[in-house]
């Protein structure tokens, strides 16, 4: 082996984006920067990713607590509306129910339990056992969920949820009823007109809710995907995805990227010569060991790639070669054996065969997208460009 580094993934400083910013421009410029300034050399098949938020930030895709009410009313007539399956986020949902509020006369807000869909808990599971409560069939009143459970804050934000959106509704003048239930089809007790905010499993939720007779079903992502009085919007995803940018506007998951990656892939190819693979990454797909929250509150990890990324890993584990069929061999001979292994892969699909057990044939946008994630972090790092060399080398890379 001549080169000793396999995978590298490295954030690469930016200017802060504004909405219009060109991102051809700056992604490509700052690349050239860092080769320029710190040495980068790039290679075929290396990866530039962005942060969904400067994508929408530079397209402008925002839209208002207004837009939101104005949405949400012309779509539910203004009337009461169950809210079901909502995070539990100050960040992702607070903003958005502020408008979804402004434009019903009573919110009916039923929350998931123990916890929600990406793993804030409103309830501990042992408490709940103690309590004899069962998740799958139970539906508690608030009063019956203060009752047993008290008054839960948030670990990492302090934050009582059930209080706090309570509050938020009832500041934009609506009435509001909390429910706690897992079955969708509780909520129709309380009225038939339901926007579902469930991120994941939204299409099976719709597809229960009307087959037992809701009348007007919508789900998040079908709040703001037009346009309201010149608002930005996502045609695909609505307000999923969406983040607050200030108490009264969030920022919209970005839409229509794809020719943004062709064109940053185009723009590398003419400037340094190599065939770069470009997309635009949002949450990453891990789940935090301590807070039991699972990150992926994004609708996809990777909404525009280049085809490049598209499929999976189609890997050899090493650990089981060495362990079994050449478990006789050691130093280079033991190298040199695992090395041609991998060269008369032939590119059909390893999956069920043992020497490929345990190699996370997730998708790669999936897989990137979460490194790239974890790389760039979510605070003051101030590096919404990632680049990754070596991704797809493997042991007998030089």
């Amino acid at each position: 082996m001549s080169r000793m580094f396999g995978t590298v993934s490295m954030g690469l400083r930016a200017p802060i984006i504004r909405q219009g910013d060109d991102l051809v421009e700056i992604v490509t410029g700052s690349i050239l920067e860092a080769m320029k300034e710190d040495g980068l050399a790039p290679r075929d098949r290396d990866v530039v990713a962005m942060t969904e938020a400067i994508v929408a930030r530079a397209q402008g895709n925002y839209a208002s607590v207004d837009n939101i009410a104005s949405d949400v009313r012309a779509k539910f007539g203004g009337e009461t509306v169950g809210v079901i399956f909502p995070i539990l986020s100050r960040n992702r949902f607070a903003i958005c129910l502020r408008g979804i509020a402004k434009g019903c006369k009573k919110i009916v807000l039923m929350l998931s339990y123990p916890s929600d869909e990406v793993g804030n808990h409103l309830i501990d599971w042992d408490m709940m056992d103690e309590k004899g409560v069962n998740p799958y069939s139970d539906v508690l009143s608030e009063e019956r969920y203060r009752e047993l459970f008290g008054y839960t804050l948030h670990p990492f934000t302090g934050v009582d949820y059930v209080q706090y959106y309570s509050d938020l509704i009832r500041e934009m003048g609506a009435e509001v009823e909390v429910v706690f239930a897992n079955d969708p089809r509780a909520v129709l007790k309380y009225t038939k007109n339901v926007l579902n905010c469930d991120i994941h499993t939204r299409q099976r939720t719709k597809r229960l809710l009307k087959a037992a007779g809701a009348e007007k079903v919508f789900g998040l992502d079908e709040i703001m995907n037009n346009s309201i009085d010149g608002s930005g919007c996502n045609e695909q995803y609505g307000l999923l995805g969406s983040n607050k940018a200030t108490e009264n506007t969030v920022k919209l998951f970005p839409r229509d990227c794809q020719k943004l990656v062709e064109d940053i892939q185009a723009k590398l190819l003419e400037v340094t010569g190599k065939h770069v693979e470009v997309m635009v990454y949002g949450d990453g797909a891990f789940k935090d060991p301590v807070g039991k929250i699972w990150e992926l509150a994004d609708p996809v990890v990777s909404p525009a790639y280049t085809p490049g990324l598209e499929g999976t890993p189609n890997e050899l584990k090493l650990k089981y070669l060495a362990d079994n069929d050449f478990a006789g061999l050691s130093g280079k001979e033991l190298q040199d054996a695992i090395k041609t292994k991998i060269q008369q892969k032939d590119g059909s699909s390893l999956v069920g065969q043992m020497a490929a057990q345990g190699t996370t044939p997730r998708r790669l946008t999936d897989l990137i997208g979460s490194l790239c994630d974890l790389t760039s972090g979510s605070g003051d790092k101030g590096t919404p460009i990632i680049y990754i060399q070596g991704y797809f080398d493997n042991y007998t890379t030089n």
